[in-house]
């Protein structure tokens, strides 16, 4: 917490501070949060900041750096508490609050924050650090020639249903070309959350990335389905992929086929790939849920991790190389980057060319969203000739 009395929590404290009158401490906590977007960010250092009734006021979060229980502290005489902590260059921090009140507990997003980040698991808030902001190319642009989405329903004998995919094909799609092929895990969740047609179609328009074709798939279970399923990597690779080189015209080659996922995705997407070594030549990998046996990374709980861990145990005691290069991204507050570290000089052993990034970030659609523009690239640069 900052003493610095130029911030304007401060001044807040010290105005109502002289006051005696609770409607005057009234009207001039409710001027600061109508003058002030929250949370407030001045310099490196932010002030979350909230009015309830409560006992006690809790900052809950998903930054691994920071305390579990963070707590905010009441301004005497006011409904107002807060909180002021120093935040890193270009950081984004998805938060909500969570009030204590006789003994019962309540959590919410900042109703004085209109920016939310959304999930399959619930919107929350999010505050943009100094330097942050998002990128042009994931920002709807009216004047970007746009792609075109086609639903198909694929039957998969491996695992005994129709299974919904979503094409992608991109402004100017001639089917007298050739288009390299990218295979997406959790396809809705990364068309819903993370804009990624937006995301191709402005890429593609400025020729920062060649025209590709997308494949966006939809899971069944996918916690059951994603950590090295043999069925899930059968329908991927030898019903999926032949069923769009027959529909499309794509480049009947490693160089042109990538798998690509985040957490669980990244997983399947890995283990596709080494189960049918030499059909991919591409991975993009989104802060893997690469766990292994190893007290120094931290492992998530119950029975669904079991299957990863065997899996990745595996492979770091046989690497193989899993395709010819492998963009990797992982937040540096989650709970996974230490076990993305050290995956990489395995990944390297094996003669795979690799591109890590982390940033200031953590498991969230957002982030994972930010990192598409140099991923997809990357692995699958444009020519500004054109």
């Amino acid at each position: 917490m900052s003493g610095d009395p130029d911030l304007a929590i401060d001044q807040l404290r010290s105005a109502v501070s002289g006051l005696s009158d609770q409607q005057q401490r009234d009207a001039v906590a409710a001027t600061f949060f109508a003058d002030h977007a929250l949370p407030v960010v001045e310099g490196n250092l932010c002030t979350f900041a909230t009015r309830a009734a409560a006992d006690s006021v809790h900052l809950r979060h998903r930054i691994n750096p920071w305390p579990d229980d963070l707590e905010l502290a009441p301004i005497p005489g006011t409904d107002v508490w807060f909180l002021t902590i120093e935040l890193e260059w270009a950081a984004r921090v998805e938060y909500q609050f969570e009030i204590v009140r006789d003994g019962e507990r309540w959590r919410f997003n900042d109703p004085y924050n209109p920016r939310l980040a959304r999930s399959p698991v619930g919107d929350c808030s999010v505050c943009y650090g100094p330097g942050y902001a998002a990128p042009d190319w994931a920002t709807f642009r009216a004047d970007t020639d746009p792609g075109q989405l086609v639903e198909r329903q694929v039957h998969s004998l491996a695992q005994g249903r129709d299974n919904r995919v979503t094409v992608y094909l991109p402004a100017g799609f001639e089917t007298s070309m050739r288009y390299p092929v990218l295979i997406v895990h959790d396809g809705g969740d990364y068309l819903g959350y993370s804009s990624m047609k937006i995301v191709l179609d402005n890429l593609i328009h400025d020729k920062k990335l060649a025209k590709i074709i997308v494949a966006f798939t939809y899971p069944g279970e996918r916690l059951i389905e994603y950590p090295d399923d043999p069925d899930h990597a059968q329908w991927i690779t030898c019903e999926l992929l032949p069923d769009l080189e027959r529909q499309f015209p794509l480049l009947a080659d490693p160089s042109g086929r990538c798998l690509m996922g985040t957490s669980f995705g990244a997983v399947s997407a890995l283990s596709t790939a080494v189960r049918f070594p030499g059909t991919y030549g591409s991975l993009l990998l989104q802060s893997g849920s690469f766990l292994y046996s190893d007290p120094r990374v931290r492992h998530g709980e119950g029975a669904d991790f079991d299957p990863v861990m065997r899996f990745i145990d595996h492979y770091r005691a046989a690497p193989v190389r899993a395709a010819e290069r492998a963009f990797i991204s992982c937040g540096a507050y989650e709970d996974l980057v230490d076990a993305n570290r050290g995956m990489l000089p395995i990944f390297r052993s094996t003669g795979m060319k690799i591109n890590y990034v982390e940033s200031p970030d953590g498991h969230s659609w957002e982030a994972w969203r930010d990192h598409l523009g140099p991923g997809l690239c990357w692995l699958f640069p444009g020519d500004p000739e054109e």
